[in-house]
């Protein structure tokens, strides 16, 4: 059996369009993130971050400059930390987006090139929506106890994480409360299901490698 994985990552918006302009401008996503209209009822926090992860801090600082030019909110602006150099904004559809790097220093030019895409599910307890998913066919690549859990992505645009709920929303600074719709759908070979914390999959056929 091949290994679980996700093909695609769909947001809803009330507006698709203006998200589309806003993704492009902001980080030149077009095909790994789709947008699907919706007025379901969300307040809070929506439980999940979209990570993304690039190679140096000069980087950073320009998706996140391009970010908040196109109408995004800074939730933690970009500095420094133990692990490397990151920041946080909240798109107008308001989503969460981290863009950070594990290196502390530049070593070229900034670019827009983005290496990794994280979906990091805030979850109620990280051990047991760890197993849900293993069961359903998704490959360990990294845990650390009951606090993280990083799935193996194989040729997937999208890496799946777990994380606590309570720290998700403390890494990104906001308060973990929030209610209604997470406002996301997951596309990948292993749906279609809906996991212990209400996140949906749906069954995307995942396109064939030329």
């Amino acid at each position: 059996m091949a290994m679980a994985s996700i093909e695609s990552v769909t947001l809803d918006v009330a507006d698709p369009t203006a998200a589309n302009r806003f993704y492009t401008a902001a980080f030149g996503l077009d095909t790994q993130i789709r947008l699907r209209a919706s007025e379901a009822p969300t307040t809070g926090f929506r439980g999940f971050t979209l990570a993304l992860t690039v190679s140096q801090p000069a980087t950073v600082n320009g998706l996140i400059g391009a970010a908040l030019d196109a109408g995004a909110t800074a939730l933690r602006p970009a500095a420094k930390s133990l692990w490397g150099y990151g920041g946080v904004v909240q798109a107008p559809d308001g989503t969460i987006w981290k863009v950070a790097t594990s290196a502390k220093k530049d070593t070229g030019p900034a670019t827009r090139q983005i290496d990794e895409i994280v979906l990091l599910l805030g979850v109620a307890d990280v051990a047991a929506s760890k197993r849900f998913y293993v069961e359903r066919g998704l490959a360990v690549a990294k845990s650390f106890g009951r606090m993280y859990v990083e799935f193996a992505a194989g040729s997937s645009p999208v890496k799946l994480a777990l994380y606590r709920r309570r720290a998700l929303a403390k890494d990104v600074g906001v308060a973990p409360d929030g209610t209604g719709s997470h406002r996301l759908t997951i596309g990948g070979d292993a749906g279609p299901f809906t996991d212990p914390d209400g996140f949906a999959w749906e069954a995307v056929s995942l396109a064939p490698t030329p």
